[in-house]
């Protein structure tokens, strides 16, 4: 067998085993029902939030001193996680408040840990609008969106070093990795509609408006200023489509409209 056809068997075997490893780790999510294929255990995404919240925090400028914003955003938090289909879940939430005053941002980490920035925090205005942004974040861990990212990065990692073998070409490679990213872009901006509308499920079931997150997305565009990248290469959909998105949920959940006496 020639050098090169012996690349091509080896390339087509990595990218078998690649496949393979990727369609076989198919489980259904107890929380939402959906059929995922995940790289993580929950147990196994518990001891990764745990492990890598302290060193995000510390990246991130450091966990914020204000003392009332910090028992805000627990109290709210807790408030979320203990309440409704959250509380059934396998995961341990913790809320935490990061110093950085600049960034406008918020995240979860595998297995429960979620974090804001100051920066964020101090934008939004009423209760509500908190609790929709840490009921999103919830709804990210609830979705497996972590350990759904990391097997199809698993599988992209995959495919693209059968490229490499099989063609001996750096450019090709190149090629192949940027459609694989562009690919799990796409992905993500889906997750987010997801954990947008577990958000909105989320807040209600805890007493929370759901409609104060349509006022999340008007602080969000406010915050961009105009200079958010092209949505296509972007892992986040533009605020004002999330927006549309949103009502359409909230009109889809609540027909007779949303009931009285939730907090704003």
């Amino acid at each position: 067998m020639n050098s090169g056809r012996a690349r091509l068997v080896i390339a087509a075997l990595i990218a078998l085993f690649a496949l393979v490893g990727y369609f076989t780790k198919t489980t259904v999510n107890p929380i939402t029902g959906e059929t995922q294929r995940v790289a993580l255990t929950p147990e196994e995404e518990v001891a990764l939030g745990r492990k890598a919240a302290p060193e995000m925090a510390a990246q991130m400028g450091g966990l914020s001193r204000n003392a009332e914003a910090r028992a805000l955003v627990q109290r709210v938090g807790s408030r979320l996680a203990s309440g409704g289909f959250a509380a059934k879940s396998p995961y341990k939430f913790s809320f935490h408040v990061l110093a950085d005053p600049k960034t406008v941002n918020a995240f979860a980490l595998p297995g429960g840990p979620v974090f804001i920035t100051e920066g964020l925090l101090h934008r939004l205005r009423t209760e509500g609008e908190l609790a929709a942004v840490l009921g999103h974040e919830v709804g990210h861990v609830l979705a497996r969106h972590s350990s759904e990212r990391l097997a199809k990065e698993q599988l992209t990692q995959g495919l693209v070093s059968a490229v490499v073998v099989g063609t001996g070409d750096y450019t090709s490679a190149q090629i192949a990795q940027m459609a694989g990213s562009m690919i799990n872009m796409k992905y993500g901006r889906g997750d987010e509609l997801e954990a947008d509308a577990l958000g909105i499920r989320i807040a209600f079931e805890s007493g929370y408006d759901p409609r104060a997150m349509i006022g999340v997305m008007e602080v969000l565009a406010q915050a961009s200023g105009g200079s958010r990248q092209p949505e296509f290469a972007s892992t986040h959909p533009a605020p004002e489509n999330r927006q549309a998105r949103i009502k359409e949920e909230i009109a889809k959940r609540f027909p007779s409209g949303v009931p009285d006496g939730l907090i704003k």
